[in-house]
């Protein structure tokens, strides 16, 4: 990809220099000397110098956008999962042996520091990642952009896993010791009302009246791109009251209600998706996304007013891109704003509204599309409601004139469902709203336009585009892998650091003999060190010349962990009948949360533990098989399963996953996929080649057809007796031998529903492990394969994806 070059300042020390000023950072900032400093001491002061650096660059880069007049991107995400800041930036900077050194000199390792800063916590999981790259991105190519997102204090949960083996939920307290990274911006604050009541002057003009008011503040952290070139910024929001001690209340001698009203707006930013199975959560819910979307639209329209004078402008001078549903309502702030503060006609508002938004859209399953019950938004957004139902108006009419539109589909478009409760649809209203919107692989945007959003396809014809997921190179490979890294640029040069697309030079090495070798050396050392990690963390002594079959992400019953152990345990009974038999030696590697609310994903990751307590307390399997669930999965973990990884487990429900970027990562590491034709692995097996991957399973079509006949799991089981014998056993609680029944339920779905098609994949699926079976046991194959899914990862950047919205979506250049 183009990467521009900058005018941000060039700044060049020495070691002993930096050296230096760390040292003099940790004088003036913490009032201490070298002798006196612990751990996080020498991590802040390090921090904080570097950050130094990076604030000219930051300055530089915003005065540069701002004398250009440049068009500026602002990316919407209620999650930014951007992982430790100091590793990645400095690696950006290219002063990452520049700070090693320095630290040496003053005795302390930058390796070890490195570990003590904990990842942000505000996102969980793929689309807050996606977002994190997207911003890499945007700064390495030099494009003018705005994150802007929620400061969350405790951010969605920190994982722990008991002695039993069940999920347990404590706060992040990643802001414990505070973030050097962040600057507080107090002169962007903006208020944010909820509540009351609006009501039409005389003139016609409206004024909405809150009955509540909190103030939102801006933090904001940098965003380096690549070779420090141009500095971009993520603005997270945290909340205040506006009173925040009513000190007479407190004289009178109510402590605790004198700061209601600040308890009350930190509530706002404490967690990430609180708990929405009852009607507080989702109030609290809502709540924090108009609050995060309409602080940003007020930031947006006063940056704009402030650079360029007049709104008529905007959509020429400022792209917002909703990633996902989560800022939607947004496209309603920005008409209110435009029409109640600004006074502009209810047509020429909606005309820059629509050319101002565009949409992503990260799912095709319809109960994750939000929706929120007309009584909840008319209570908190009493004028948004309002605009909702105007801008319907114009949908229905338009719908109606429709000839492709019968009754079914006006209905589908409408951004009320009708049916049941009355609910607003955000994603119609996104839909309406935008001039883009994109799905995120090829599979995933045909879906959209032909099952949930037919109808809105039909009304908006060619709105619907594609944009492939894609990952940053500089923290996916360079900083996670820096040995394999370090192999390619020896093997094919240094460009593709720059241009991922150059990796592909690397194919041809899968033939080298000498190649493969030093690649199956940096791989086993990269498990070396993830066995390390989890013989800290968890007791268990992984073997690491197994091989690390591997199923990383966010636990739901789509993604089809729940396969993976099924099969998991017909191998383990498989060993146990025929102990002696040739068995290729596996570790299956499990990590990921399940959302606070979903009992189903919980009793998955029960059974994992289950089943791994069994097996890896069985002398039969030693040698032959391990199971291990992580705990608290987190950007950091997987920088160092990643690499590790020899089988990447991608076998979602084929037309239910969008894309997936795991999928990406662990493939340009060097791991095979074993997967069905979903999301992005359909565009991964072009670019890599169908006979890299394992790829098994019913494509999205024949699963759709499956459902229309009429789909009865129980008339599988007779040709799958081996997993038969396995759910039997599971009823009976041989696998969980304190509580017999635990895991009934789990076994009455599948034979009752299956709503995941788990038994109708069940056998291929085998088969496919079965020929990743074969393919380990000639190491020179595997490792061949492993080099050509290097080589053919290049496509997969999050700078091809960048590139491809700005170009058509954005109209935005650096």
């Amino acid at each position: 990809m183009h990467h521009p070059q900058q005018h941000a300042p060039q700044i060049e020390r020495s070691a002993d220099a930096l050296a230096d000023e760390i040292a003099g950072t940790l004088l003036h900032r913490f009032g201490k000397l070298p002798a006196d400093a612990l751990p996080r001491d020498w991590l802040d002061a390090t921090i904080l110098t570097v950050r130094n650096d990076v604030v000219e660059r930051w300055v530089a880069s915003t005065r540069a956008t701002q004398q250009r007049g440049l068009k500026q991107v602002n990316y919407l995400s209620l999650e930014f999962l951007i992982g430790r800041l100091l590793s990645d930036t400095i690696r950006n900077l290219g002063r990452d042996g520049e700070v090693a050194d320095a630290l040496r000199s003053l005795g302390v390792d930058l390796a070890s520091l490195e570990t003590l800063e904990p990842d942000a916590a505000l996102g969980n999981g793929g689309l807050g990642r996606l977002a994190a790259c997207f911003m890499d991105s945007l700064a390495s190519m030099a494009l003018p952009a705005f994150g802007y997102g929620i400061r969350y204090i405790n951010g969605m949960f920190s994982q722990r896993i008991d002695p039993a083996g069940e999920q347990v939920e404590l706060p992040e307290t990643w802001l414990a010791n505070g973030n050097p990274w962040e600057i507080e911006r107090r002169d962007s604050v903006h208020r944010v009302g909820f509540g009351g009541a609006w009501q039409r002057d005389d003139d016609g003009r409206v004024h909405w009246t809150p009955a509540e008011l909190v103030e939102a503040v801006a933090v904001d952290m940098p965003v380096v791109g690549w070779r420090g070139r141009h500095v971009n910024t993520l603005r997270l929001w945290t909340a205040r009251a506006i009173d925040p001690l009513q000190l007479e209340v407190f004289n009178r001698g109510d402590f605790t209600g004198a700061l209601a009203d600040q308890t009350r707006a930190e509530t706002l930013v404490r967690v990430l998706y609180p708990n929405d199975s009852t009607p507080a959560g989702q109030e609290l819910r809502l709540r924090q996304e108009y609050f995060f979307a309409s602080a940003s639209i007020q930031d947006i329209v006063q940056r704009h007013l402030h650079s360029h004078g007049t709104l008529d402008t905007l959509p020429d001078k400022a792209a917002i891109q909703l990633n996902d549903t989560h800022p939607a309502i947004g496209v309603a702030e920005l008409l209110r704003l435009l029409i109640d503060e600004h006074q502009l006609p209810y047509e020429a508002a909606w005309d820059i509204t629509r050319r101002t938004f565009a949409y992503t859209n990260h799912t095709l399953l319809p109960e994750a599309l939000e929706s929120w019950p007309l009584p909840l938004l008319g209570r908190l957004l009493p004028r948004h409601l309002e605009l909702i139902f105007r801008i319907n108006a114009d949908v229905l009419a338009q719908a109606r004139t429709n000839p492709e539109l019968d009754p079914r589909g006006v209905a589908a478009v409408s951004l009320i469902d009708e049916a049941g409760e009355r609910r607003v649809r955000m994603a119609n209203l996104a839909f309406a709203g935008s001039h883009s919107v994109n799905g995120v692989a090829a599979l995933h945007s045909q879906l959209m336009r032909e099952t949930v959003f037919a109808d809105l396809n039909r009304l908006y014809a060619g709105r619907i585009n594609n944009k492939t997921n894609g990952i940053t190179p500089r923290r996916w490979l360079g900083g996670c892998n820096p040995g394999l890294t370090a192999l390619l640029r020896d093997a094919i040069g240094p460009a593709f650091t720059d241009d991922l697309r150059h990796i592909a030079a690397a194919r041809s090495l899968a033939d080298d003999a000498a190649f493969r070798e030093r690649f199956l050396g940096v791989k086993r050392a990269n498990k070396a060190l993830l066995v390390a990690q989890v013989a800290a963390s968890t007791g268990l002594q992984l073997d690491p010349d197994a091989m690390f079959d591997v199923q990383v992400k966010r636990i739901h019953e789509y993604k089809r962990q729940l396969l993976n152990i099924l099969h998991t345990m017909v191998l383990y009974e498989r060993i146990r009948a025929r102990p002696q038999g040739d068995w290729v030696p596996r570790v299956k590697l499990f990590a990921g949360k399940a959302a606070s609310s979903y009992a189903r994903a919980k009793q998955i990751i029960r059974l994992a533990n289950d089943v791994a307590h069994r097996i890896n307390a069985d002398p039969v399997a030693a040698g032959r098989l391990q199971v291990v669930f992580l705990p608290d999965y987190n950007v950091s973990l997987a920088e160092r399963i990643m690499p590790a990884a020899d089988l990447s487990e991608q076998i979602s429900t084929a037309g239910m996953e969008a894309s997936g970027t795991g999928n990406m990562k662990l493939a340009l590491n060097g791991a095979l996929t074993i997967g069905t034709l979903d999301g992005a692995n359909i565009e991964m097996r072009d670019h890599i080649g169908a006979a890299d991957m394992e790829i098994f399973g019913m494509t999205a079509a024949e699963v759709a057809a499956l459902v229309r006949a009429g789909y009865r799991p129980t008339e599988l089981l007779a040709g799958l007796p081996e997993l038969e014998q396995v759910l039997a056993a599971l009823r009976q609680g041989e696998w969980s031998p304190d509580d017999a029944g635990r895991h009934a339920t789990l076994v009455d779905s599948l034979l009752n529903e299956d709503r995941y098609m788990l038994l109708a994949d069940f056998a291929a699926y085998d088969a496919a492990q079965s020929a990743v079976d074969r393919r380990w046991r000639d190491r020179d194959g595997w490792a061949a394969s492993a080099v050509r899914n290097v080589a053919g990862m290049g496509w997969f950047s999050s700078d091809r994806t960048i590139a491809e919205y700005a170009a058509e979506v954005w109209q935005v250049h650096g």
